[in-house]
């Protein structure tokens, strides 16, 4: 059997998921704070490293089939600018103001609605993602998300 392109994409992962959790087991945690600095990366990494084993099963198992594709790279380009540009925001307008920016950007970004429930769809996302990530992160976890500079949102 080989392996994909998509085997190795998992493989190339599962390696760097792997390399990079065992440098979090070399943070020192705090005796005052219950959840120690690796915490939250050590549940990204073995997420990544779990799905990078997925991949490279399915690229085992899967059916060799040559999808032919056509790349879009001006649409790669578009996001990596769009989401360039929330990250620059972020200071500037805060956590809320620009997720509520960028998410609906992006989904007409992606795909353009061609009518008016369309567009419904793309603002009820843009309110619900906002606001599920923000009580989220915000409330439940205790991150603290950027505020704006000048909103002060």
């Amino acid at each position: 059997m080989r392996l994909s392109k998509d085997g190795w994409t998992g493989l190339a992962v599962l390696a760097a998921s792997l390399v990079l959790f065992g440098f979090t087991l070399g943070l020192r945690d705090n005796p005052l704070v219950p959840i120690g600095p690796g915490f939250y990366p050590r549940i990204v990494l073995g997420i990544s490293a779990a799905l990078a084993i997925a991949l490279i099963v399915f690229s085992f198992f899967g059916r060799r089939t040559q999808a032919k594709s056509k790349a879009n790279y001006a649409l790669v380009v578009a996001v990596f600018a769009l989401f360039s540009a929330y990250v620059g925001a972020l200071p500037y307008l805060g956590f809320r103001i620009a997720t509520l920016l960028f998410v609906p950007a992006l989904q007409v970004t992606l795909e353009f609605p061609r009518d008016r429930k369309g567009w419904a769809v793309v603002a009820a996302t843009a309110v619900i993602t906002t606001l599920v990530s923000y009580v989220l992160f915000e409330r439940y976890l205790q991150v603290l998300l950027p505020r704006g500079r000048w909103t002060d949102f």
